[in-house]
């Protein structure tokens, strides 16, 4: 799903969008339409957070590619040599999912590899990411269309997760017994129950296969990784309740890194 942009002054809600549509790979149209404001996410917020990530990662000693490090300034002097990363939106990545209230709903994570389903430049058939969700914090309910994933808990607290059937026809949730690929043991559990996993534990999620986590309140700070096939945000996240996915940014202070959807356009010799 997509925020459309408009130009509502910085820091208000967006009005509800209406008719903003899009296509999957298999030509299935969803529309995002809210019912409520779609708010911006402060640049100085997205910055405290990458910061926190960043201390994570040297925490539990994942270390991460150098890009990750480019200033602004250092990516406007970037030739066609980077392209990779540009067009298969490599890098950082938060969201609140146009909610306003990250510390409750939101994710944190980085693109680290990455195939392109559009563009047959890209060969790679698999994604890997790694993400940092807080205590108390819920990644939404969703599935995908085409995309398979493993995830992954790499560090820290436990993660709690929910899953459900979706109807390949309407998409609406199903109450139908769930099956569980768990690190290589396979069952069924009634939908929706809890499933919690601890650090090293993995879920794998096939696609029509719903599900949210959060990390458990009294848990810590958690690194959790993804590894899925070619992973394509912005046309193979089918939310169950309307979300935009990436956020719109009040700048409120200069930024610290580039998201992943904001690298400038190649510097040309």
């Amino acid at each position: 799903m997509l925020v459309v942009e408009n130009d509502t002054p910085k820091g208000e809600p967006l009005e509800n969008e209406k008719n903003a549509t899009i296509e999957n790979n298999n030509g299935r149209v969803n529309v995002t339409v809210y019912d409520k404001g779609v708010f911006a996410m402060k640049r100085s917020e997205v910055n405290a957070v990458i910061k926190q990530f960043e201390a994570l990662l040297d925490q539990y000693k994942f270390r991460i590619p150098p890009y990750l490090s480019f200033t602004p300034e250092e990516w406007a002097e970037k030739g066609h040599e980077w392209d990779e990363i540009r067009d298969n939106a490599l890098g950082w990545d938060i969201t609140d999912y146009g909610e306003g209230d990250f510390e409750h709903k939101g994710l944190a994570l980085i693109t680290l590899r990455n195939g392109n389903v559009k563009d047959p430049k890209y060969t790679k058939v698999y994604a890997e990411k790694i993400m940092m969700s807080m205590p108390g914090q819920v990644s939404p309910m969703h599935f995908h269309w085409n995309k398979m994933e493993d995830i992954i808990v790499r560090g820290g607290g436990t993660a709690v997760f929910h899953l459900y059937n979706a109807d390949p026809e309407t998409e609406e949730k199903l109450d139908t017994p769930v099956l569980v690929c768990r690190d290589g043991r396979r069952y069924y559990v009634p939908a929706g129950e809890p499933i919690e996993l601890n650090e090293g534990e993995s879920l794998t999620f096939y696609p029509y296969t719903y599900h949210e986590y959060y990390i458990k309140e009294d848990s810590v700070p958690t690194l959790v990784g993804e590894v899925s096939m070619c992973n394509d945000d912005n046309t193979d996240n089918r939310f169950y309740a309307p979300l935009g996915r990436f956020p719109k940014i009040e700048e409120d202070e200069p930024a610290y890194r580039l998201l992943c959807n904001e690298y400038p356009a190649a510097k040309e010799d």
